[in-house]
Order: C-alpha cells, then structure tokens, then sequence
C-alpha cells in the first residue's frame, strides 16, 4: 500500500474559523497533476484541500492501494489575496477561478472530509441526477446534507460540491434520512 500523501493543509483546516480572511479558488490542474500541485502548494505554506479516495488494484501478485483524488483535475486553494499570486505560479495550475458562495463550499468541503475521514466507501458520481435534498438524522453522517438517488433497493446519499457538479455517494439507511425544506 502506498502511503498517502498529504491532502490537506493545514491540519484540521475544517475546525478553524472560516472567517480568517482567507477564501477558495477553485485550481483546475493540468492533465494528472493533482497531486503535483498539492506537493507544491505545501512547499509554499498555502492552505488547500484534495479530497483523495483509496484505489485498490492488482500488480501482478499483489494488490496495491494508492489514493485517487476524488474530483479528478481540480484542486480547492484557500489563500488570501495577497497569496494568490503564489498560488498562480505553481506549474501545476491550468486556471484559478472563483468561489461566489464560500459558505457552501466550505460546507460542502467539510462534509466530503467527514465522510472519508469515516473511511466508508465512496463513488464518484460524476452528473448528479436531480432528487429530494435530505439531511441524515442519525448515525456517523448526522447533519450531513445531500441528494438522494435510488438503486434498485438501496438508497444512497449523494453529498455534491455545487461548484464543479460532482460528488461522492455513500449508501445510507433510508430510516436515517429526514426531508429537507426547498
């Protein structure tokens, strides 16, 4: 198993005062170069997040894990404005843009953190279908708000980062879920 990378600065970034002064960019990256900017971020001291998932494959006889992150050519920078430029002149970034609604993000950030920290399988859903916005009443995922999409007899909880149109999805019991106002 591959150790896995550093994938979030600083530590316990999500406990800290969202109100520092600081805000997100989004980082488009070039071409499988997640990780690359992460490393280079880290190197200048400049808050981020790359939300990784593990990947178990087999190598010949042995099965490897490595980390994959979760929203493929993106990468969420938290800098202020004055290391902004910073952040630009890593060689791992395509673009920056920026985040209209920072509560959201954060929001939604903090739960995809919570859910992996919990280290249950996630999947990577790619177009969210539209569906009823719940909020999990009890268990480990309490509070976490999402989409719900059914399969076959299984419900899965589909917690969404507005900004890119992806998230991850998680199988919920269906007596844990409780409707959300519109």
């Amino acid at each position: 198993m591959l150790a896995p990378e550093r994938d979030l600065l600083p530590d316990g970034l999500f406990e800290r005062d969202p109100a520092d002064g600081r805000r997100w960019w989004l980082a488009q990256t070039k071409p499988r170069q997640e990780k690359t900017l992460a490393r280079q971020l880290a190197a200048r001291g400049l808050s981020f997040y790359l939300p990784c998932r593990p990947y178990r494959r087999r190598a010949g006889r042995r099965v490897v894990t490595s980390h994959l992150p979760i929203f493929p050519g993106y990468l969420f920078v938290r800098v202020a404005e004055a290391e902004r430029p910073a952040a630009l002149a890593a060689t791992a970034v395509a673009r920056m843009f920026a985040v209209a609604d920072q509560g959201r993000l954060w929001d939604d950030l903090a739960q995809v953190r919570r859910v992996l920290d919990l280290g249950v399988p996630v999947t990577l859903v790619d177009r969210l279908p539209p569906g009823t916005r719940v909020a999990v009443r009890c268990g480990p995922l309490a509070g976490a708000v999402g989409v719900v999409v059914r399969e076959a007899s299984r419900r899965t909880l589909v917690i969404r980062v507005e900004l890119i149109g992806r998230g991850v999805a998680v199988v919920v019991d269906s007596e844990t879920l409780g409707l959300l106002d519109a």
